[in-house]
């Protein structure tokens, strides 16, 4: 059937004359320009706020700039001195702990809740606008500076503890030692986002396979590591892909709790903070320029290996 088609459109294409040939291009050409129209609106976006800055933020990387003089361009300098600038290695390592630590508890949180929500109890689209509430509220400054007051030396952690006799020594958020911890609490805390996202893929999961494997005698357990998991992987690897982009690009909670510095200690560094230090703070914006770079390839490459490592644990039901 295919070759008589091939052979119809073939015999079709030459009875029409050179004049129908002409006209039916004239046509297709309206209607590419008429394409084109609609596409304008995004092709400027992506050229005037997406590409054009890139590119302009690519050169600015390779010149000493500071916003007052003309850009002098001295190659890669400022990724030499990334090679020494102890500050920017302690905001890598405050980021790594960050994500590393952070994003698997905040996906562990997410599905627990997800799994306890879809067992179908009453009034759950308000238990899930309660849990989601967090996930908008997270990223605010009003939730970061009631975060630094909770965690303060007089604030609520600390009464809690003293009600059990824990002495209130010190603020957590002025402890190198605890600083980061109640970032990644925070982090946790905004579990929303994901706990919907996963919601949705387990009430896309048939029950046929759960019925199956109850008639094999399977428990819950059973149930969750060989139906659940394997059937939610794909939902998994998008949480996860997305949520360490947000993470590495987290700011404002550094920026709040420890009052622009990074402090104590930088022990809450973030890189995004120590960049916006070297760009706004010291005017240094073609190291900052460098800096966002090395931020875009570290991003790069932690997606490319969830990707790559994506064939080995994620599965699809087809």
């Amino acid at each position: 059937m295919s070759a008589i088609s091939e052979l119809s459109k073939l015999s079709t294409r030459r009875a029409l004359s050179p004049e129908d040939r002409a006209a039916r291009r004239k046509e297709a050409s309206r209607d590419n320009k008429a394409g084109y129209l609609f596409l304008l609106p995004w092709l400027v976006g992506l050229f005037a706020f997406t590409l054009g800055p890139m590119l302009a933020s690519l050169y600015l990387s390779m010149t000493d700039y500071n916003l007052i003089q003309t850009p002098s361009f001295i190659g890669l300098d400022n990724y030499a001195r990334m090679l020494d600038d102890a500050r920017l290695h302690q905001s890598l390592r405050v980021t790594f702990t960050y994500v590393v630590v952070g994003v698997p508890l905040q996906l562990a949180l997410a599905l627990a809740i997800a799994l306890l929500l879809d067992k179908g109890m009453r009034g759950l689209p308000i238990y899930r606008s309660i849990f989601y509430l967090p996930s908008m509220l997270g990223g605010s400054v009003a939730i970061a500076l009631l975060w630094r007051q909770i965690f303060g030396t007089t604030g609520l952690v600390n009464q809690v503890l003293q009600l059990f006799g824990v002495p209130a020594t010190t603020g957590y958020v002025s402890d190198p030692q605890y600083a980061l911890w109640t970032l990644i609490l925070l982090h946790v805390w905004t579990f929303g986002s994901p706990m919907v996202i996963f919601l949705a893929g387990l009430r896309q999961i048939p029950t046929m396979y759960y019925e199956a494997a109850s008639l094999d005698g399977a428990g819950r357990l059973k149930k969750f590591l060989t139906i659940t998991m394997p059937l939610l992987s794909p939902i998994v690897f998008f949480n996860l892909v997305l949520q360490i982009i947000g993470a590495f690009q987290s700011f404002t909670q550094a920026y709040v709790v420890s009052n622009g510095t990074g402090g104590p200690s930088d022990s809450t560094l973030f890189f995004t903070l120590y960049l916006y230090e070297r760009g706004f703070t010291n005017f240094q914006m073609g190291y900052a320029s460098a800096m966002a770079w090395v931020l875009l390839v570290i991003i790069a490459a932690f997606t490319a290996i969830n990707f790559f490592a994506a064939k080995y644990w994620v599965f699809y039901d087809d």
